[in-house]
This record gives structure tokens, sequence and C-alpha cells, in this order.
């Protein structure tokens, strides 16, 4: 029987050790989650949402209890781990105030006596979750898809399955009735089933190229709703205009939060030259100034990255981009010692062909790129196959504004780092997945929008 492991990447500390569910035990969890499907469905959207509001309370109530697990699990600075549970707080407090307004009927006037757009849950949405915001990301899913009436399944990643048990006591301690969500211990290689079962009528995925095509697939076979958020490389455009020590600094704010492991975090930083200098100067400062060390320390500004093979792979993109001729400004090699650490690194004059170039860098490795004018700005951010978020810096804003209109990405911020809100639609194009989360339009996406026309 396969094993999860706990284990501590800032000292290679092993924490715990899970054994993964057999057919067996996996199959009694889908019988739960689908025995509960219609009595949650017919609870009234007031009660669920109260529910949700009780959420809120155990995660603040919690709250330094789990962001410890969150830093001993994956890695990440302590103060990063409590920011994470407080946005999962707001999350439920968003959709407990604004659920039942989204999910009310709308009357439209046709050739009827009565027609009605309404929206009903579709059933049990399964969820395979990643280990970065190992609370977030969940909470972004679980808080709008049980407030519509669905029962939710949730399949975390291997490395944080202390995470994955938390959050479901986080639901139990909340009220939730038996059945509503449930956290499934199970390998990868059982995630296809769950998928295609009839007991699961939908799925979302935050992760990789790879595993979205291989969840669509699945999906796509037994012809159930996606909702993917994948990969990104986001650029981080700085023009001539802009405060170039304001852009600097959120530029390492944007590039090392997490240690660079965001799929929304800035990556490739694209600067005309008539300011690049400047910028290069204050972007190499503040990233030799972080700190690495131990992600439970306040002091640290540096966290480790969650796994070793994860800095090793960081190590080989950044060496081949060397060898192709990219050159390194400061940082580009593994902190030694114990601990999955990598040095900030910027990398410049990328040539074409590199992984600089054309792939996502997960860790705390910065591209950076001098161009002539805003539509080279514009032809290098729209050249990665990836468009999930992207910014502009600049003092003009209507400038800005125009700009962000031209990038191909799911969000664009101006003089803002890209971030995630529940009052806003999140998610991307291209390869960077489809479909929407947060917002009216995250909620929407796993409800049956039915058409009532009566006369």
């Amino acid at each position: 029987m396969a094993l999860m492991r706990s284990i501590n990447p800032f000292d290679g500390t092993e924490l715990k050790v899970y054994e993964t569910w057999d057919d067996k035990t996996l199959d009694k969890a889908l019988t739960l989650s689908a025995e509960a499907v219609p009595g949650w469905a017919d609870t009234a959207v007031d009660r669920r949402c109260a529910l949700m509001k009780e959420a809120a309370s155990v995660l603040r109530r919690k709250k330094e209890e789990l962001a410890r697990m969150i830093t001993l699990e994956m890695g990440k600075l302590i103060c990063e781990s409590r920011a994470e549970i407080d946005k999962c707080a707001l999350a439920c407090d968003y959709y407990a105030e604004h659920g039942p307004a989204i999910v009310a009927d709308e009357p439209v006037a046709t050739d009827a006596g009565k027609s009605l757009v309404v929206y009903e849950p579709l059933g049990t949405v399964l969820a395979i979750m990643p280990w970065n915001f190992p609370f977030w990301q969940v909470f972004r899913f679980a808080a709008p898809a049980l407030v519509a009436g669905n029962t939710g399944l949730l399949k975390h990643a291997s490395n944080v399955p202390q995470c994955g048990l938390a959050i479901e006591q986080v639901f139990r301690d909340a009220g939730f009735p038996d059945g509503v969500f449930q956290n499934l211990m199970i390998p990868a290689s059982m995630v296809s089933r769950c998928v295609q079962d009839e007991r699961v009528h939908a799925a979302t995925l935050t992760g990789s190229e790879s595993a979205g095509r291989k969840v669509a697939a699945a999906a796509g076979e037994a012809l159930k709703k996606t909702v993917l958020e994948l990969g990104g490389s986001d650029p981080f455009i700085v023009l001539d205009d802009a405060d170039i020590d304001e852009a600097a600094r959120q530029a390492v704010a944007s590039r090392f939060l997490n240690s660079g492991q965001s799929c929304i975090s800035a990556k490739r930083f694209i600067v005309l030259e008539s300011v690049a200098h400047a910028f290069l100067e204050r972007f190499k400062a503040g990233t030799e100034a972080l700190k690495p060390g131990n992600p439970l320390d306040e002091t640290t500004t540096l966290a480790p990255l969650a796994r070793p093979n994860l800095r090793d792979e960081l190590h080989n993109q950044v060496t081949e981009s060397l060898r192709k001729g990219a050159k390194a400004v400061t940082g580009c090699e593994p902190v030694p010692g114990p601990g999955a650490f990598y040095k900030p690194s910027i990398l410049t004059q990328i040539p074409e062909g590199t992984p600089a170039w054309s792939e996502e860098f997960f860790g705390p490795v910065a591209s950076v790129f001098t161009v002539k004018d805003e539509q080279s700005a514009i032809r290098i951010a729209n050249i990665t196959r990836f468009g999930l978020g992207s910014s502009v810096w600049t003092s003009d804003t209507a400038r800005g504004e125009r700009l962000a209109r031209k990038l191909q990405a799911g969000a664009c911020f101006v003089n803002g780092i890209v971030k995630s809100d529940p009052r806003l639609p999140f998610g991307g194009i291209k390869a960077s997945g489809y479909g929407r989360e947060l917002s009216y339009h995250g909620l929407r996406e796993f409800v049956n929008i039915k058409t009532l026309w009566i006369r």
C-alpha cells in the first residue's frame, strides 16, 4: 500500500506517515457523499450560508494552529501561512453573505406566463488540489461549491496530508453534515477512477499542465464539467514612466512570495530599455536582501521550496538556460546545507529556446527582458503559451489600461501585483486552463443553469 509522508521542507524531518486508502475505503466515501447529496441540496441556502459563516469563525479561532501546520508541512513563511488562513475565512464570509443572491431565481420576461432562470447544484464536485497554497486552493473551490448546494470531495497533494485532514475537520467543527465535505486519502493513480465514477458529477483541478490534461481527458470521456487552473508565466511590464522604486519593491514581493511557488507570481519582468538599468539595480538589491532560514522564524524572508526534487528541477531549468546563453545576475544555485533552499535568482539576456524563455519557473528565479517599446513588451508578454495573470506598471493609468486590454491573460493588474480576491473571477486561458473560480462566476461553474418556462 502506498504511503503519504508529511515532511518538513526546512530540515527534512518526517512529521507523519499515512497509509493511502484501498478501493473499499474509497467506495465508502463516494457512497457517503452520494447519500448526502439530496439532503444538502434541499437544505435552505440561508442555512448553508450560516454554516459557511461558522467555518470562517473556526478558521479564525484555529489560525495559529493551522498556520503552523502549513509552514511545517510545505515550508512557507509563518506570516504567509497566517495570511492564507485569513484569506480562507474571508472567502467563507463572502459566500456566506452573497450566496443567497447569487443562487436566487432570476425572472425573465418572455411569451410565457412565467419564465425563470434557476441555479441548482450539480451534485458532488471532486477537487484535485496542489500543495503550494494548501488551504486557500481548497477553500476557493469549497466555499462556493458547498454554498451552491454541492457536496465536495478533496484529493489533496500527497505531501500535505495533514492539511487535507485539517480542512475536513474545519467543516466538521463548523457543523456541516456528514458526507458534505470529505478528504480522500488516495494516491494519484486513483483520481481517474474518481472522476469517472457516476457518484461524482464534476471536477476541478489546480496543478500542472500534464495533470490538467489527464483530468480533462477522464472527465471528457465521462461528459463531466471541469474547471482547470494550471501553470502561469506571468509578465510584469515596467513602462518608462513607472515609479521604478515601487515597481522594483513589488517585483521582489511578487516573484518571491511563497519562495516563488505561486502560479500567479510575476515570473517574466519586461522592462523598457530607458529604465532597465535602474530597475534591475533596485530589483537585484531587493533580491539579494532576502534572508533564507527557518520559516517559523519571524525574521526569515525566504522560505525553502516544498520538496528537494522541486529545487533540483528548478536548478536544471536554470542550468540549461545558462548553458544556452542566458546570463546570471545573482544567485542561480542551490543553498548548501539542509533544507530545500534555492538562492533568490535573476536571469537576463535570455535567448529564445531556453527554459527561461518558454517554461514556468516554480521557485525563486526571475527572468528579466529588456525591450525597446510598448509593442515589443506586448509581444514578449503574449508569446508564452500561458495566460493566467499579468501586470503593467506606469504613472499613466489610462496608458496602463490600454496595454492591459492587449495582454492575453485571465487577469491584468495595473500598478498592483496579481492576486486572487473572492470578489473577482479568477482563472486563465491558453495552457493556463479554463473556467473561473471566485466571485459569482466561480459559484455558477458548478450549478445547473436551468430554464423554467410556465404558461
